[in-house]
C-alpha cells in the first residue's frame, strides 16, 4: 500500500473507478468548492436548533469529516440517573457520537440524490431527529431492529462501498441494531424511532433524555434483560401496548404493573446494593432463619400478629425490597408456616392473631 500513488490508493478505495473522479469521491473526499460539479443534486447537510434557542449551520463535503464537525454543534450535556438505592448517580451524556455518525451516516449512504433535497439534522430540547429523501430501501425498519437481516441491495452501491471502505458503516445491516439501538439500550435511554409517515422520507429520532425512569433503573439493574424484553418495555414507556403473550410474561416476571391500556414499567424491580444472583443465592436461607425466627417468638410470647414480626424482622430482610414488598414478604412466610402446619391465625385481617399449632407444642 505504501508504494502505491494517490490515483492507486483512490481507485483500491473504491472512490474512485480506473482513476475516474466519482460522484462518491466528491461527496466523502471533495472540496466545498467541487460541489458545482454535482448540480442539479444536493450535497448539503444541515444541522437546525429548535426551541427557546434558534440557530442553524450548513455542512458540504469532505463528510468524511464534516459529519463529525456537525456533531459538535450539538449541544451534548451530561444526564444523571439514581440507582435505586444508591447515593451516586450515573452521568450520561445526552448523545452518543457513535449513534449519531451511525445515524447521519446512514442518511447520507440511502438519501435519495434524485430528489435534490438536504439531509436535515433538527437538534430539540430532547431529542435528535434525522431526515432524509427517498423510502426506507430495503425491508422494513423491523427487519433490522428485532433480527438480522441483511440488506439485498443498496440505491447508491457504489457510495456504499466507498463508506464502507473508509469505516463509515457496514453493509451487512448491523449498524441499525447493534449500534443505534444496543447502543441507546447500553446507556440506558429509550431506543430510537423510525417515521415513516411521510411519503418519499425517512425521519429517525433519538432521545437524549429519560422518559420512564423505571424503564432506566430496569436496564442498568438487568444487563442479560433479553433483547425481545428490551423493545417490549421500550414500547410500554412510550404508551403503546406489545403483543398479549409478551405483556403476560413480563407482568409473571414482575416487570410490568398496571392494567390495559395503563401499563408502565414495575417500580420496585432492582436495587443496586445487591446482584439479583447474590439475593436468589442467598434467599432459601433466609427464609429458613426467618421463619425459625417466627416460630421461636411464638414459642416465647404465645401469639403475635403481623405488626410484630414487621418489627421482628425488620432490618433483616434484604436491602432488595422496599417497604411494601417486606411486608408482602412476611405474609408470604406466615402463609407458609400456616400451610406447613407449623402456626394458625384467628382471624384473616392484618389485626388478626398468629399462635403455634396445637401439634408443635
Amino acid at each position: 500500500m505504501r508504494s502505491w500513488d494517490g490515483a492507486t490508493f483512490l481507485d483500491q478505495a473504491r472512490l474512485t473507478l480506473r482513476g475516474g473522479i466519482t460522484r462518491a469521491c466528491l461527496l466523502l473526499l471533495g472540496r466545498e468548492q467541487a460541489t458545482t460539479l454535482l448540480n442539479p443534486y444536493v450535497a448539503e447537510l444541515s444541522w437546525k436548533l429548535e426551541g427557546s434557542e434558534r440557530g442553524y449551520e450548513h455542512f458540504h463535503p469532505p463528510f468524511l469529516l464534516n459529519t463529525s464537525r456537525l456533531f459538535q454543534r450539538v449541544r451534548n450535556l451530561r444526564l444523571s440517573l439514581l440507582p435505586s438505592g444508591q447515593l451516586i448517580p450515573v452521568d450520561i451524556p445526552k448523545y452518543d457520537e457513535r449513534i449519531v455518525l451511525e445515524a447521519l451516516h446512514n442518511c447520507i449512504a440511502h438519501q435519495d440524490y434524485n430528489c435534490c433535497e438536504r439531509v436535515l439534522v433538527i437538534e430539540r430540547l430532547g431529542e435528535l431527529e434525522f431526515q432524509n429523501a427517498g423510502e426506507f430501501f430495503d425491508g422494513t425498519p423491523d427487519d433490522y431492529i428485532r433480527g438480522n437481516r441483511s440488506p439485498r441491495r443498496y440505491r447508491n452501491r457504489f457510495l456504499a462501498e466507498a463508506m464502507v471502505t473508509l469505516r463509515m458503516i457496514d453493509t451487512m445491516g448491523f449498524g441499525i441494531r447493534e449500534v443505534m439501538w444496543k447502543g441507546q439500550a447500553n446507556r440506558y435511554l429509550p431506543l430510537p424511532d423510525f417515521d415513516l409517515s411521510e411519503p418519499g422520507h425517512v425521519v429517525l429520532r433519538i432521545q437524549g433524555r429519560f422518559i420512564d425512569e423505571n424503564y432506566s433503573r430496569t436496564l442498568l439493574t438487568h444487563a442479560d434483560l433479553p433483547w425481545p424484553d428490551v423493545l417490549a418495555l421500550d414500547t410500554i414507556q412510550k404508551g403503546k401496548l406489545p403483543d398479549d403473550a409478551v405483556v403476560h410474561e413480563l407482568r409473571h416476571r414482575g416487570l410490568v404493573e398496571g392494567r390495559k391500556p395503563r401499563l408502565h414499567v414495575a417500580a420496585d424491580i432492582a436495587a443496586a446494593t445487591e446482584t439479583e444472583a447474590e439475593y436468589i443465592r442467598h434467599r432459601a436461607f433466609d427464609d429458613r432463619y426467618f421463619c425459625d425466627l417466627v416460630l421461636e417468638y411464638l414459642g416465647k410470647f404465645g401469639e403475635g400478629q403481623r405488626a410484630d414480626f414487621e418489627r421482628l424482622l425488620d432490618g433483616k430482610l434484604s436491602d432488595l425490597l422496599n417497604g411494601k414488598q417486606k411486608k408482602t414478604k412476611i405474609m408470604n412466610l406466615l402463609q407458609r408456616l400456616r400451610r406447613a402446619g407449623k402456626i394458625q391465625s384467628a382471624g384473616r385481617t392484618r389485626g388478626g392473631v398468629w399462635r403455634l399449632a396445637d401439634d408443635t407444642h
